[in-house]
């Protein structure tokens, strides 16, 4: 199990969405946390390509992205962005 953590940044991103909508991810999140090393062999995890950094996408709902990063050494998810799917590469 990974502790998870939210960057600032993901904190600003998550009050763009509606109460439904921040509570679905919020849920969605604690499952990715409990269930890491399940979820990392399906398609909804995937590395994302073109980083040094070993960074990773969540398909939240059908338009709804995090992008986080683990951190080994404390086995945490840190959440760098939430977004619409649209929006989130940028």
């Amino acid at each position: 199990m990974y502790r998870l953590k939210l960057s600032d940044i993901a904190i600003e991103d998550l009050k763009n969405f509606n109460h439904a909508e921040q509570t679905l991810i919020g849920k969605k999140l604690r499952y990715l946390s409990d269930n890491f090393d399940e979820l990392k062999k399906t398609k909804k995890v995937t590395e994302l390509k073109g980083t040094s950094y070993r960074h990773y996408r969540f398909v939240i709902a059908r338009k709804i992205r995090a992008i986080f990063e683990i951190e080994n050494d404390e086995l945490i998810l840190l959440v760098l962005k939430i977004g619409r799917r649209k929006d989130i590469y940028r």
